[in-house]
This record gives structure tokens, sequence and C-alpha cells, in this order.
């Protein structure tokens, strides 16, 4: 997984945005202990990292590029029927000096962008979501309460929220496949984010299909989920199946991304899983 090799950025048609999706699925379905697995000691590591005062979040947000690639690893491992294990979070920093230094400082740069984005979203809502979030957690026995309704009606949260996503997408373009140009294919850190914008650019189609097709996804289930269990009876236990179901979409989500890679970039991937989907 550390030799570098020859990446070819290439444009691939609309359709391979769902595609992405069914590799994922497969993958998961060869590996789903292990690589739920993964998804949740990540999660267990990010909320032990939010305990330590002062730079907690920020150790989260710098992590985040590596969870991406670590599942990028993990999903390599899977299609080359081994079991992957938690050591895909470090092994792009045991390569080289320069790839690890690189990739250090992507950590660091999107743990820098993700502040800023949070601070100029504090000032555009003048910290009404703060407000909003301290509210709910002091009134947790009483979510109904009337300072949490009149709060939520406060029209700067949905300028703060537009702004928090709207740039927290843009920065997604750079980094999307970044990480993992640095480790297979060695290149810079200026380098690997513009490649990554430019792979985004020019296959945006196929992007905005997966895009669209998750977020559907995404919302289809819950709604099923809330729906098949209110119709039983079953309506208090419908936030923990969710909360389930949610877990696996996001492991999902994340070993799919090595499909989006292996697309524009032209890296090799086991026919087995490819070719049922031609």
């Amino acid at each position: 997984m550390s030799t570098t090799m020859q990446l070819h950025l290439q444009n691939v048609p609309a359709r391979n945005g769902r595609l992405w999706i069914r590799h994922g699925f497969k993958v998961f379905q060869r590996q789903p202990l292990a690589l739920a697995g993964l998804f949740g000691l990540f999660l267990f590591a990010g909320f032990v990292a939010m305990l330590i005062p002062g730079v907690g979040l920020l150790l989260t947000m710098a992590s985040l590029p590596l969870l991406s690639l670590g599942f990028m690893l993990a999903t390599h491992l899977v299609l080359q029927k081994k079991m992957p294990t938690a050591g895909v979070f470090v092994a792009p920093l045991k390569l080289t000096a320069e790839r690890r230094r690189s990739q250090l400082l992507l950590c660091l740069g999107y743990a820098g962008a993700m502040l800023v984005i949070g601070l100029l979203a504090d000032w555009i809502d003048g910290g009404s979501t703060r407000d909003l979030q301290k509210l709910i957690a002091d009134n947790a026995d009483n979510a109904n309460s009337e300072a949490i309704a009149n709060a939520a009606t406060d029209p700067r949260l949905f300028w703060g929220l537009a702004t928090r996503m709207g740039l927290m997408g843009l920065l997604a373009v750079p980094y999307w496949h970044a990480p993992a140009l640095v480790h297979w294919g060695g290149q810079g850190v200026a380098q690997a984010l513009f490649s990554s914008t430019l792979a985004l650019w020019r296959n945006k189609a196929a992007f905005a299909l997966n895009m669209l097709l998750w977020g559907g996804l995404l919302m289809g289930v819950a709604g099923a989920v809330s729906l098949v269990f209110a119709l039983i009876g079953l309506a208090q236990v419908t936030p923990i199946v969710l909360m389930a179901v949610g877990l696996m979409l996001s492991t999902v989500f994340y070993a799919s991304l090595y499909f989006s890679f292996v697309d524009c970039f032209m890296f090799g991937a086991p026919q087995d899983v490819l070719d049922s989907d031609n």
C-alpha cells in the first residue's frame, strides 16, 4: 500500500456516482463487523479527545482527513481479502518522513480551516447556535420548554447554519482525495489539494449524483424506520434503531470513498467487485 503509483486524472460518467455507493455496500457486506468496528472506534477516540480541555475539539477535527484515508486503506484490504484493523489509521504516518509531514500538514490545515469556519459562523449567528445547544442540554428532561422554542425561531440560526454547511462543503472539495494522493501518489500538500479539487470539478456530475443519492437514502431510511416503529407501537426505540442504522450507513459512506478515488485517478481495484456493476 505504500508504493508510489502512477495516478492519472480521468473523467467519469455521472452514473458512477451511483456505482460508488453500490461498491461501498458490497465491501461492507464482506466485513461488516470489522468496518463498523473501525468507525465505532474512531467515534470513541473522538469522544475521548473531546474531553481534553482546550485542544480536544481541534484534535478531533484534525483527525478527520486520516479517517477518510484510513477507510480507503481498510477498503483496499477488504478487497484483497484481508482483515482491516485499527492500524489503518496510523499506517499513513509510517511511510516516509516527507509523506508523514504532508499528512500532518493536511490535518493541521483542515483543523485550522474548520476553526475559522466555526468562528465566522458564530459571528454571523451572534452565538445563537451555542445558546440553543446550551438550552437543550440544560433542559434535557423538558425538551418542549418555551425557552427552547423561542431560541429555535431566531432567524440568525439559519444564516449561521447556512454558513457552516456551505463553507464545510467547499472545504471538503480539496480534501476529498488529498490524503490518498499523498499516500499513494506521493504528492505534496499543495499539489494534492489542487488535484483533488480538479478531480471533483471535472467529475462534478458524478459527485452531485452521489451526494443526492446519499441524501435521499438517509431521508428515506429515517422516514421508513420512524414510520414502521410508530405503526407497531415502539416509537420509543426509534432513536436507538436510527443510531444503529446511521452507524452502518456512515461506515458504508466512508468505505465508498475508495471507489471515487479509483475512478478519478485510475487506481486499480479487484475486478470481482467492479465487473458485476458494469
